[in-house]
């Protein structure tokens, strides 16, 4: 089955085809219709939750094209700082600007000098626009990433690009950077299972 993910990010696109082409799954992105010479709207992702920015998106890009489309969103939460520096789904967006790699590795390397090492997590969202009349969508705690570390020491070695706070990530039971973990470790992190249960419970797969 073809399904376009509607994301631009080319490494959150990989990721998220490794983890489906055990379902045969094929799946394509924002880029390659562009390369095809199509248009790809952009999307003001004003939501207040990450199920609400997966909607918008993936409601604008099947208007758009018309195919079956899936939208990711994703808030980073901390334990134990104050409400005003929780990023929530402004993750890459600070004080009204859109933050480059380098720039949230220096921002949130900031706030670990200023609070310590954080304890955080991802809490994850799906929208899936089959067609006008099935629209699937999850917000679930399988799809919430582990709770790890954020320290203010990148990586010394490995930075992947669309993906900055993953150099200063820390595996929270073994304290080793998620970059010096295994692979098959590392793939799972980076798509958690309850996306996997989403397609196989929605294509009855299971």
């Amino acid at each position: 089955m073809k399904l376009l993910y509607g994301t631009g990010n080319l490494a959150k696109l990989s990721a998220m085809r490794n983890r489906l082409e055990q379902l045969d799954i094929e799946l394509i992105g924002l880029n390659d219709l562009r390369v095809e010479g199509k248009n790809v709207p952009e999307v003001k992702e004003d939501g207040n939750t990450p199920l609400e920015n997966a909607r918008l998106k993936a409601m604008v890009y099947y208007e758009a094209f018309q195919i079956p489309v899936f939208s990711c969103d994703s808030g980073l939460y901390f334990d134990n700082v104050p409400d005003e520096v929780q990023p929530g789904v402004h993750v890459r967006n600070v004080n009204g600007k859109c933050l480059s790699d380098d720039e949230m590795i220096d921002y949130y390397s900031g706030l670990v000098k200023a609070y310590g090492n954080l304890v955080a997590r991802y809490r994850n969202a799906i929208c899936f626009v089959m067609d006008n009349t099935h629209i699937y969508e999850a917000m679930e705690p399988s799809m919430e990433s582990e709770k790890f570390i954020l320290t203010d020491k990148p990586h010394s070695t490995v930075r992947k690009e669309g993906f900055p706070l993953d150099s200063i990530s820390l595996d929270i039971k073994t304290n080793k950077y998620y970059y010096d973990l295994p692979e098959d470790k590392l793939e799972q992190v980076a798509v958690e299972d309850g996306f996997l249960e989403f397609f196989k419970n929605i294509l009855n797969l299971n």
